[in-house]
């Protein structure tokens, strides 16, 4: 019984910290990124990957994950003259203790565009595009390359 537990408890000491590092990598993988975008624009899976897509490595350098989250918005649509209006935002902003976020935004920015007679996917396009826009804005005032 005793040869038993100090087998068992060698075995943890060796595997724990195995098993630390590895929930430490997964955890350092995905950042909290609130996403409140329109649905009829793009999905809100979409707008995640693609903000987590346009973060690079050196952001999370200056903004440790484990503190920072983003924040990303797109609205819009068609308007009665069938003009489609999208505005797109991002921000990095302070996360509590629990991964909410928090409105006090360290860096944000927003894009916008209008254009006539297109067509809903071109539309959707569109609001990815200024979405990608924002990102890329929000990391260059934070990140100098």
């Amino acid at each position: 019984m005793k040869r038993t537990r100090l087998v068992l408890v060698a075995a943890l000491a060796v595997l724990a910290p195995h098993v630390l590092a590895a929930d430490a990598k997964s955890s350092a993988k995905k950042p909290v990124v609130l996403d409140l975008s329109s649905e009829a624009l793009i999905s809100a899976a979409d707008a995640r990957a693609l903000v987590v897509a346009g973060i690079p490595p050196a952001l999370w350098k200056v903004y440790p994950q484990s503190k920072w989250g983003l924040f990303s918005q797109v609205v819009g649509g068609f308007t009665s003259d069938k003009i489609c209006v999208v505005t797109a935002r991002v921000m990095l902003a302070p996360l509590t203790v629990t991964n909410g976020i928090i409105m006090r935004p360290a860096s944000r920015a927003a894009a916008y565009d209008a254009k006539a007679n297109v067509t809903d996917e071109e539309c959707r396009a569109i609001a990815r595009d200024k979405l990608k826009e924002a990102t890329e804005s929000v990391v260059s005032s934070v990140v100098k390359s």
